[in-house]
């Protein structure tokens, strides 16, 4: 337990005591432009990701149901 206190006080420290310095460039001036296709690029990875979130949320939905199914006591037919 005495471990767990101590992680939690190092994070809550270093949580604290942290700056933005690594993050900031300095340079706030810029603007970028973007092209078309570059945007196009862009929205393509976004619906890879987005479609790839289909079968994990299946996957899940099917993992729930056999967690709740097994603690119900119902069997279970396995299909060859």
């Amino acid at each position: 337990m005495r471990a767990i206190s101590t992680l939690f006080s190092v994070v809550a420290i270093s949580l604290v005591t942290s700056t933005a310095a690594l993050a900031s460039s300095g340079a706030t001036n810029k603007v970028f432009v973007s092209g078309p296709l570059i945007l196009l690029f862009l929205g393509f990875c976004a619906l890879v990701v987005v479609i790839q979130c289909i079968p994990a949320c299946i996957m899940l939905y099917g993992m729930i149901k056999g967690t709740v199914s097994v603690t119900t006591g119902e069997k279970i037919e396995v299909k060859n």
